[in-house]
């Protein structure tokens, strides 16, 4: 399999040149560009070649590597393979995989999940199938008790050359929440304070955590479709003495039931390329009527123009699709004219590391 790969990779090198950008000149939005220096480099984050990476979308290798997860003996190696590339990653970058989630799985998280669940959650499907080598996705405890050894894990691939997790993490999330102020502060006109703030797809409060630390002085919500997540989340807020609690919230983002008009601030971190087109569009939708308006969305995630994504290996770029079942659609997704098409204006795209985008929009008054 590996020498397939390597031939396909090879192949889609000489023919990255010739790559075109399928979407017309009329959809096409010449946006702001900016880069954020991280601090362990000294250096500003590349853009690749191309609009996505050659292994997404109607590519060649994009086929290969579809056939190739839908031979399910195959597949069922390659996730057994990503799922220990991954925990290896990790303990290698002196992140305690195991040691972590065998503390969530030991602790009272089970009585907390009780507690957080609501009972009337009709699951969408596509939030139903098996993905980040889990079968039964984010619905379960063994996702739940890895996610937060996985999120710490995502900053030191972003950050290679940081000294240490916590480095890492205070680039890659510094610059995502120093994007949102920015953003905030130049496009909000009076509604320029932020007093509540929406975490959809939170997954274990990591995300939220770092907003509710940066905006101190707002009330930060965490919303996800997983109550094993939540749980997980709520049960460590409870450990932490803060002055405005975090509240959350066990809903779908694309209906999460909450107020109109309710929030200053709507994140989605990490959230969309675990998700088909369909389900960020509705996300997008929904956060425009949960904002205030001059309120902002801002979504982070990976992005289809960095240089690292469009260059890696074969095998890496197969492993990563086998246990992402969305990807492509999430690469093809025209992000940025999704959030025009829901309404927001001051569309801004930013790389904030050399993995991830920051994308940041407003409701108009």
């Amino acid at each position: 399999m590996a020498a397939i790969l390597a031939r396909a990779g090879a192949t889609a090198s000489i023919r990255r040149n010739h790559q075109q950008d399928t979407s017309s000149a009329g959809r096409r939005r010449r946006l702001s560009s900016a880069v954020v220096v991280a601090a362990a480099t000294d250096a500003a984050p590349q853009e690749g070649a191309l609009e996505r990476p050659a292994w997404s979308g109607e590519t060649p290798v994009s086929r290969l590597v579809a056939a190739l997860i839908a031979f399910k003996p195959l597949y069922s190696l390659m996730k057994l393979a990503s799922r220990e590339v991954i925990i290896r990653t990790a303990e290698k970058s002196n992140i305690p995989w195991r040691e972590m989630t065998k503390k969530v799985l030991e602790s009272d998280v089970y009585e907390v999940f009780e507690r957080i669940r609501n009972p009337n959650i009709v699951y969408p499907d596509y939030y139903l199938s098996p993905f980040h080598a889990y079968d039964e996705g984010n619905l379960s405890w063994l996702a739940a008790a890895e996610a937060e050894a996985a999120t710490l894990s995502i900053a030191k691939r972003a950050i290679p050359e940081a000294t240490s997790i916590q480095e890492a993490n205070n680039i890659v999330r510094g610059n995502w929440m120093n994007a949102i102020e920015e953003h905030h502060r130049k496009n909000s006109g009076r509604n320029c304070q932020i007093n509540d703030i929406l975490d959809i797809g939170c997954s274990v409060g990591v995300s939220t955590r770092y907003l509710a630390e940066k905006f101190p002085q707002a009330k930060a919500v965490g919303l996800d479709l997983s109550p094993y997540f939540l749980a997980v989340a709520a049960q460590k807020e409870e450990q932490l003495s803060r002055q405005n609690p975090i509240r959350w919230v066990h809903a779908n983002g694309e209906a999460t039931g909450l107020p109109s008009n309710s929030f200053d601030i709507v994140s989605l971190a990490y959230v969309c390329h675990e998700c088909p087109a369909r389900a960020i569009i509705g996300l997008a939708k929904e956060a425009f009527r949960l904002l205030r308006p001059g309120g902002t969305i801002a979504l982070t995630d990976n992005s289809p123009k960095s240089k690292v994504l469009q260059e890696l290996s074969p095998v890496l770029f197969t492993l990563m699709k086998s246990t992402e079942p969305f990807l492509d659609e999430y690469y093809m997704l025209d992000l940025e004219e999704a959030l025009g098409q829901a309404g927001f204006v001051n569309v801004h795209s930013i790389l904030t590391d050399p993995r991830h985008r920051t994308v940041t929009a407003t409701v108009p008054y």
